[in-house]
């Protein structure tokens, strides 16, 4: 198991600084001056010639990127603080620390002091939904599989396809209708500000509405779809034959074979959650770390997609390696291999 594991690892270390580099390659390639998105688009020449100059422009991307990972990891100091640029950038920790993102020109303020927030907000709000959507789609799936065909799987079935067909926009659209319009129970926005009448609690409401009836009947049917599969197996025919109820023939030995396909597609959905939820927080004014993303994205914050990106990837790279170990614990014939 030891060894699996740090095989797993060697192949995340990897992905990550492949990804990495191809993430910088693309920024350093978009059109216009390297040096110019870096410092924004209304900083002066003379200011742009000397970070030019100090970013060796001139160089092989392969030692740009070398440079850029040593301000990464700390290795040499970010060129953005140099006191000659006279951009009045500056930050608390210093311009030589691991990781080192550099600043936003989006933001006016180090990277670092913008990111985690927004990350951290995110993390409520996918961690909400996900609190919600996991017991409801077992529960469901389950007892849909359990009965296939029945009455309960023909209208989870139904639901499923009907709420996952609708985006997140025409969702938070109705529901906004509906609860802030008509009912006036909701705020509209979510800016995570107690101000007024509303609550953190009430600004997180609708959000998380739209992600859990996006996202619940997916997951649902995938569990159902497996779930299927496993009551047809032989061991569970031959459990009821031996006289175990049915109660005790799902919890002991189907339920655990049934979740070891739907456990990926849980983590996906835990990954989408936290790095795909952009729609959903634009809807809400929600200050989450999609809704960063795009903003850098359309301002043209070089430094701010950078890091945003490879953030994203090191979630990705962290689900998929915690799905690679979770599909071993609950697969046998994978621990024992």
């Amino acid at each position: 198991m030891s060894g699996f594991i740090l095989r797993r690892l060697a192949h995340a270390v990897l992905t990550v600084l492949a990804a990495s580099f191809l993430i910088f390659a693309v920024s350093e390639f978009s059109p216009g001056s390297v040096a110019r998105k870096m410092l924004g688009p209304y900083v002066e020449d003379v200011q742009v010639d000397i970070l030019s100059q100090k970013l060796k422009l001139d160089d092989a991307l392969i030692i740009r990127y070398l440079r850029w990972l040593g301000v990464l990891t700390g290795a040499i100091a970010d060129p953005l603080a140099d006191p000659a640029l006279n951009l009045g950038l500056s930050d608390p920790r210093g311009s030589r620390y691991f990781g080192n993102f550099g600043y936003s020109q989006l933001y006016k303020a180090p990277v670092n002091d913008i990111i985690w927030n927004r990350l951290a907000n995110t993390l409520l709000l996918a961690g909400t939904a996900f609190a919600i959507i996991l017991p409801l789609s077992l529960a469901f799936g389950v007892l849909s599989g359990m009965r296939e065909g029945s009455r309960l799987d023909r209208s989870l079935s139904v639901a499923g396809i009907v709420l996952t067909s609708i985006p997140e926009f025409a969702s938070g659209v109705m529901l906004t209708a509906v609860f802030v319009v008509g009912l006036k129970w909701l705020p509209g926005i979510s800016p995570l500000e107690a101000r007024g009448d509303w609550s953190i609690a009430a600004q997180l409401v609708l959000p998380v509405a739209v992600l859990v009836l996006y996202d619940f009947g997916y997951v649902a049917r995938m569990i159902r779809g497996s779930m299927v599969e496993v009551m047809g197996r032989a061991y569970v025919r031959t459990a009821f034959l031996k006289g175990l109820t049915r109660g005790q023939v799902v919890l002991r030995h189907a339920l655990r074979n049934a979740m070891i396909a739907p456990f990926t597609v849980l983590l996906l959905q835990l990954n989408w959650l936290i790095t795909g939820v952009v729609v959903t927080e634009m809807v809400f004014a929600y200050p989450g770390f999609g809704r960063m993303l795009l903003e850098a994205a359309l301002f043209g914050d070089i430094a701010l997609v950078e890091a945003a990106a490879l953030t994203a990837l090191l979630l990705a790279v962290v689900t998929q390696l915690v799905g690679d170990i979770g599909y071993m614990l609950l697969n046998p014939r994978i621990r024992l291999a």
